[in-house]
Formats: C-alpha cells, sequence, structure tokens
C-alpha cells in the first residue's frame, strides 16, 4: 500500500467513523425546553464537534491499522 493510497484509505474510513460519531451525547434544543427564537427545535445546544473529531481520529485509527494489516497479510 502507497502513501497516497494509504492517506485515501484513512480519510475514507475517518469520514465514515465520523457519522457514525456525530449522533452520540446530542442534546436538541427541544429537550433542553431552551428553544432559541428563530431556529430549529431540533437543532443541537452544544454539538461538542473538537471532542467528536477526536474520537473520530481514535476510532479510524484503531480500524485503518486492522486493514493495514489485513492488506499486508494478504497482500491484495
Amino acid at each position: 500500500m502507497t502513501i497516497a493510497s494509504a492517506l485515501a484509505v484513512y480519510f475514507i474510513i475517518w469520514w465514515i467513523t465520523l457519522f457514525a460519531v456525530l449522533p452520540f451525547g446530542i442534546r436538541s434544543q427541544q429537550e433542553s425546553g431552551d428553544v432559541v427564537e428563530g431556529t430549529e427545535p431540533g437543532a443541537p445546544i452544544l454539538p461538542g464537534l473538537l471532542k467528536k473529531a477526536a474520537i473520530t481520529s481514535v476510532i479510524a485509527a484503531i480500524i485503518f491499522a486492522f486493514v493495514w494489516y489485513l492488506w499486508a497479510t494478504y497482500d491484495f
């Protein structure tokens, strides 16, 4: 696996993992009872994107290590 293909595979894994991690821990404005005028009631209060990006990076690195191991072992 070349460096370019490894980066591409990691990026794809990271992006898919991000969509899996995004919904965790979200509370909407409606659930908290504090709806700001002019916004969607289902909008999140504190999305915590930096924390989720860090969690996504760790999970994606673990998945990528597994994919890289399989790639190196079975020489696809």
